[in-house]
């Protein structure tokens, strides 16, 4: 018996006080865990991966606030391609991916984040910007800026002109949308890229936001080995993400 009632109250009895002694040590080690910082350190930074899109335009502010909030941390971020970045996280030289690939491969794990639809991006004033929604019978002989073959939307989008009997005329092939979208503000023609992170109203600016149809769907994923879940850090920095995220009429939590 542990415990007695006295006068209306539970007393502790005497082996329940040799048993608390011996549990002090497991309390006390049980506090420690739950004080310990698993975060990471200096010596193991967060290693996380995107392609430059994402990089520059999105994952340079939200790691800059994560750090402010969190100023004994380090996290290294590692520019590539989406290739290179999945490569990497199943060889688990990155902790965290960020992504827009969606690679089903064995041994890789992806946690989609956003979701959108690829938008027209045309220059202030373009003859096509009358238009509410654009179409592929639109573009054919339309000076086009393409992404290059080997972004998965390029396909797509080549599958609609061709159904559509149409030819854009391709003035240049750029290997990511913030470089289309430059092209497009220099006057060089009109191309479709995902929104997200870039562009989150219909305005932008000098240029102007339709949307396309067919819907050519785009989803943005966290990814990380299917082997090893991800750390406590790597939680930690994925709901920074998450309430780092702006709300946009261009995309939706997916």
């Amino acid at each position: 018996m542990l415990f007695e009632r006295e006068q209306g109250r539970m007393q502790p009895t005497a082996e329940a006080l040799v048993l608390n002694e011996n549990l002090d040590p497991l309390f006390d080690a049980l506090a420690s865990i739950d004080g310990a910082h698993w975060k990471t350190s200096p010596q193991q930074p967060l290693r996380v991966a995107a392609p430059p899109t994402l990089a520059h335009r999105f994952l340079v502010r939200v790691i800059s606030t994560y750090l402010k909030a969190n100023p004994d941390l380090v996290v290294s971020l590692e520019i590539c391609t989406s290739d290179d970045l999945i490569a990497g996280v199943m060889d688990e030289r990155f902790d965290l991916g960020f992504t827009g690939a969606e690679q089903t491969r064995a041994g890789l794990k992806l946690i989609p984040h956003r979701k959108a639809k690829g938008v027209c991006i045309l220059p202030k004033g373009h003859e096509l910007a009358e238009h509410d929604v654009l179409r592929p019978e639109h573009f054919d002989g339309v000076n086009f800026i393409a992404l290059t073959r080997r972004h998965t939307s390029r396909m797509v989008l080549e599958q609609h002109f061709s159904r559509a009997g149409v030819s854009p005329r391709i003035i240049v092939e750029a290997a990511t949308s913030v470089a289309a979208c430059e092209f497009v503000r220099n006057g060089l023609g009109i191309t479709l890229i995902n929104p997200f992170p870039l562009i989150s109203g219909s305005d932008d600016g000098d240029i102007v936001v339709r949307p396309f149809q067919p819907d050519i769907a785009y989803r943005t994923s966290f990814a990380f080995s299917a082997h090893r879940p991800p750390s406590v850090a790597a939680r930690d920095f994925m709901r920074h993400v998450r309430l780092s995220t702006p709300k946009s009429d261009l995309w939706e939590p997916a």
